[in-house]
């Protein structure tokens, strides 16, 4: 994975601690990474096995990522035309969305 994409999540985590779930963004064959956002203090980590629970899964590219970090892509739009998608709680994608956006 590219560092500029994991020093964006890590830069990420301080406006994701109201959002009080697990998220996996998982990158296809760049692996997964887990925010912890349950406490006051969100953690990144990697998913080495595929075995985090989260509430919900958002799989992306790492450039896509990149541009949904850095505000070039409306998440509405990316998932609508399927260049995000997202499994389990939509609820829990929303209060991202909010938080990132």
């Amino acid at each position: 994975m590219s560092v500029d994409i994991e020093d964006t999540l890590q830069a990420s985590l301080p406006r994701l601690a109201g959002l009080g779930a697990v998220v996996c963004f998982d990158l296809g064959g760049e692996g997964q990474w887990l925010v912890d956002a349950r406490g006051r203090q969100p953690r990144l980590s990697r998913d080495e096995d595929g075995d985090g629970d989260p509430a919900c899964t958002i799989k992306i590219s790492v450039d896509n990522l990149g541009k949904l970090m850095a505000g070039k892509m409306d998440p509405m739009l990316g998932y609508t035309l399927g260049k995000i998608k997202v499994k389990g709680s939509m609820g829990v994608a929303m209060k991202l969305v909010a938080a990132i956006g």
